[in-house]
């Protein structure tokens, strides 16, 4: 099974699908990964820029990911980018990759990249009938989840739960740890301790020891 994981800038899919990655590989399925945007001076720091994505490939060589594609859309202005552009950049990796299970932001996350990717995929895997595309999953991102003003669309309300257990969360806190220029101190949101604490929380839920939780969009079963 092919799956791609898409997110608006390094460290999000690890923040939100790191311990389901590291599930999936381990399990023989060929997961993908698509970083949608780049930071440009002079709002970004160039070195900076180079080193979380340098980062991004460490960690996703760890988590076992086939490969990491890079869209470079300025980041902080995705909601200036002609909207048939970037929905037409998101539907070839779709028709390239062929992924059978697609994971996207939250679309009541706080920061206006993590909507835009996430529309920009539901446009590029509607329903058709030659559409590879059979689940679709939104992720949940410490501080761009949770931050936002509550209510309606904002609230992510989690309807389906991967068991890490305490080998995948393992995994899924190293490749975090990997994200160097990207990772806080405690008590703030994007911090080891928080992270886990995360999965800690989600996995009670369930009665697991440690979970990652998503809201399942869309599913269509294929065939007769």
């Amino acid at each position: 099974m092919n799956i791609v994981v898409f997110a608006p800038h390094p460290d999000d899919e690890v923040l939100g699908v790191g311990g389901t990655i590291a599930k999936r590989t381990a399990e023989g399925h060929d997961v993908y990964v698509v970083i949608v945007t780049k930071g440009y001076p002079p709002k970004f720091d160039e070195e900076l820029v180079n080193a979380g994505r340098c980062e991004a490939k460490r960690a996703h060589k760890y988590l076992g990911v086939k490969e990491t594609i890079f869209l470079d859309f300025p980041a902080l202005e995705l909601d200036k980018v002609d909207r048939a552009t970037l929905n037409n950049a998101i539907s070839k990796v779709i028709q390239e990759y062929s992924p059978t299970e697609v994971y996207i932001p939250h679309i009541g996350d706080m920061h206006i990249d993590h909507r835009e990717v996430a529309e920009a995929v539901m446009v590029a895997a509607r329903p058709f009938e030659n559409s590879p595309v059979e689940k679709i999953y939104s992720y949940e991102t410490m501080s761009e989840t949770g931050w936002h003003i509550p209510g309606g669309t904002n609230d992510f309300s989690p309807n389906t739960f991967v068991n890490l257990g305490e080998n995948n969360l393992a995994h899924k806190i190293y490749a975090l740890s990997l994200y160097v220029s990207q990772l806080k101190d405690y008590p703030n949101a994007r911090s080891i301790e928080a992270i886990d604490a995360l999965a800690r929380y989600r996995g009670s839920l369930v009665s697991c020891r440690a979970a990652e939780a998503f809201f399942l969009i869309r599913q269509v079963e294929r065939g007769f």
